[in-house]
């Protein structure tokens, strides 16, 4: 059922409910009105015999006929259409004229409080007592049938019945027909939207406003849904990129290794008689392609994962703490190798961080300067520093290597970039700049000043209140881009 036909039938149903219930509420104040109208009437008739009343009874009591008669047209002239009794002291009815109650009806003695209401056998009248003082004391009583009011009250219940009864059809007309105009921004909505074609995506959806806030409210939300939509399929289809890159580098990758732990199988299988120096060497071997497949694999893992991290990963992080404990776990990692680390930090640095992804960053940085960041002969001797500098966590490592020449320092964050004889997977400072983007912010290699070494330095957006939450970047394609 359309939604005008639905509003229509609405309108048809309650409105003539509506007339009625105000019809009620007129009908009672017009039946109010109607009784204070009559009761004044009889005020105004009580007052304009009550000095006839009080001759008459005068007259009754000095015995003057003709006067008593004269005196009985008088007071029945000016009681008019009302009923009217006149009573002695005694309790004699001198008068009575006018329409008037059965007998066996009980009359109020005195209604100060002005006309009451008296009921006997299905009908009711509106009484007003008044004592008749003077040298002949009496009682005066003006009444009225309550009924006469009933032909008022009826005549406008009548038409509260008729107006409700138009009130059904016309309102239901004009009410679909203003519900059509109504609803008619709502039809042009969802024809644009069956007529969408998905691949256009959010930005084919986009309208001018009609300036009404409903159907402006359902567009926004509708270019909201396809905006989340075009946004997750672009994640879906980044998604299988990765895992089609993953499989692919890892392939490629994995063979050598393979084929030289196959080599170093092949060598064991078919010469059981190898000598123990030998064999240990081809063991040695073995275990060095395995270590480098772990690393290969666990490097890869990770890229992928960063390219697949949402948002919802991330939240506010003590970056110094992360610095402390990566700094404690490369001294017991290396410490063979007579290793120097210098670590100065300060009390605290809060960054919008990934936990994992900052770690292994920090990770491949001191293992990086660990590996490379020496002379021949000698330990190697790491600086790192932590500070604060314009809204931004500075990360400085700092080693007394043989430094990266200025035109390879960008190469060195590739995809496997090797340096020779590296021991690496080659994607250790690919993690680095991977996890730099994801924060929202950057790695450069330069020189240390004034002596030997490579100095890496990360720049990461401190937590502010003015930005508290962290947007990721549009585009990550570290795992398939190329090296």
């Amino acid at each position: 059922m359309k939604l005008a036909t639905r509003i229509a039938l609405s309108v048809t149903v309650v409105m003539p409910l509506l007339v009625l219930a105000a019809g009620l509420l007129v009908l009672g104040l017009v039946s109010r009105d109607l009784r204070q109208q009559q009761d004044a009437r009889l005020r105004d008739r009580a007052a304009a015999v009550l000095p006839d009343a009080r001759a008459l009874l005068a007259a009754e009591r000095s015995g003057r006929p003709k006067a008593e008669q004269n005196q009985h047209r008088k007071v029945l002239g000016d009681a008019l259409d009302t009923g009217i009794r006149v009573r002695g002291a005694d309790g004699a009815t001198v008068l009575e004229g006018g329409p008037q109650p059965d007998a066996a009806v009980r009359l109020p003695d005195r209604t100060p409080d002005g006309p009451v209401t008296v009921r006997a056998k299905g009908h009711a009248w509106r009484v007003l007592s008044l004592p008749v003082t003077g040298a002949v004391p009496g009682n005066l009583w003006i009444y009225s049938p309550a009924s006469s009011t009933d032909p008022q009250v009826a005549a406008v219940r009548r038409r509260v019945l008729l107006v409700a009864l138009l009130a059904a059809p016309v309102s239901g007309l004009l009410a679909y027909g203003l519900a059509g105009r109504a609803t008619a921004s709502v039809r042009n909505l969802s024809r644009r939207a069956a007529a969408l074609d998905p691949a256009a995506g959010a930005a084919a959806f986009a309208g001018t406003p009609v300036k009404i806030a409903e159907v402006d409210e359902l567009s926004a939300a509708i270019g909201q849904l396809l905006t989340r939509y075009d946004e997750q399929a672009a994640r879906t289809a980044q998604a299988l990129e990765t895992a089609r890159s993953f499989s692919s580098a890892a392939s490629h990758e994995l063979r050598t290794p393979l084929m030289s732990m196959q080599t170093d199988l092949d060598v064991l299988a078919a010469h059981p008689d190898l000598s123990p120096g030998e064999r240990v060497e081809v063991v040695r071997d073995l275990r060095s392609d395995h270590a480098r497949l772990l690393e290969l694999l666990a490097a890869l893992r990770m890229l992928a994962l960063g390219d697949l991290v949402e948002v919802s990963a991330f939240a506010p992080t003590d970056l110094c703490e992360l610095v402390d404990a990566a700094a404690g776990e490369a001294a017991r990692r290396h410490g063979g190798t007579g290793l120097e680390l210098d670590v100065e930090l300060p009390a605290e640095l809060r960054v919008f961080g990934w936990d994992s992804g900052l770690k292994i960053m920090l990770d491949n940085l001191l293992r990086n300067a660990v590996v490379h960041g020496h002379q021949p002969g000698e330990p190697p001797r790491v600086r790192v520093r932590l500070r604060a500098r314009g809204g931004s966590a500075v990360l400085t490592v700092d080693d007394e290597g043989p430094g990266v020449p200025a035109g390879e320092r960008e190469a060195v964050f590739g995809r496997f970039h090797h340096r020779p004889g590296s021991p690496g997977s080659g994607l250790g400072l690919t993690l680095v700049a991977q996890q730099a983007a994801l924060h929202r912010g950057t790695v450069t290699l330069g020189e240390v000043p004034g002596g030997p070494g490579a100095r890496f330095e990360v720049r990461l957006p401190l937590v502010s209140d003015e930005e508290p939450t962290l947007r990721l970047p549009a585009r990550r394609d570290w795992i398939s881009r190329g090296g």
